[in-house]
């Protein structure tokens, strides 16, 4: 049983010990995923929200990197970032992704593959309007993955949006908003001795159903 009075490296030590069985797994691998991840945040790690997003560009190269996990639901998990980036020029030509929550101070991994579209322009909206304002004039001021000569010309752009929008509520940007990455496999992973780690992957068939099978470490 999970205990949050316990130290992040008593913690590790008692998942580590205790393992995970499927008796102890939900059903429903986003419900499993919602108690994984509120008990993460409940030790305040720093960055709980990080997570390893995965993408192929047209050479067949994967690129990686972090992003934010900002909300997640059974349709899928959120992230926002520049439609004109590097990881959206390559969602454009494979739509196929994967996902990496590296929760190494609880020996814990959640490991996800599935499909990623836009979401809606009121839902990045939405979102948009809770940032903070220096964030959304961020948004504005930086062509993400374009090259830049040196830091003072990203200064000097991130000076003119913030004087250009001086007043009044600051508009979302058309090329910047969310994506929702719909799962067709959730993994999750716990450390135990002797590298004899406890595995469990959740597959998804064409009905949506979902079964989860133990895997080797």
């Amino acid at each position: 049983m999970y205990d949050s009075s316990l130290k992040t490296s008593q913690l590790r030590d008692k998942l580590m010990a205790d393992g995970l069985q499927k008796a102890d797994l939900h059903t429903d691998p986003v419900k499993q995923f919602e108690r994984w991840y509120g008990e993460v945040c409940e030790t305040e790690l720093p960055e709980s929200s990080a997570m390893i997003l995965a993408t192929v560009d047209k050479e067949g190269q994967p690129w990686q990197r972090t992003v934010l996990l900002k909300s997640f639901d059974q349709d899928g998990f959120i992230f926002f970032t520049n439609y004109s980036s590097r990881k959206a020029a390559h969602i454009e030509i494979n739509n196929k992704v994967s996902l990496l929550f590296p929760w190494h101070a609880l020996g814990r991994q959640v490991k996800v593959t599935g499909s990623v579209e836009k979401i809606s322009t009121a839902e990045s909206l939405k979102y948009f309007l809770t940032r903070p304002r220096g964030s959304q004039i961020g948004a504005w001021a930086s062509h993400q993955s374009k090259v830049v000569k040196n830091r003072a010309l990203l200064d000097a752009m991130f000076d003119e949006m913030k004087k250009k929008f001086h007043k009044g509520e600051i508009p979302l940007p058309s090329f910047w908003g969310g994506y929702c990455i719909k799962p067709k496999t959730i993994e999750f992973w716990q450390a135990r001795d002797s590298r004899l780690h406890d595995r469990f992957m959740y597959s998804s068939n064409d009905r949506g159903e979902w079964f989860n099978e133990r895997l080797a470490p």
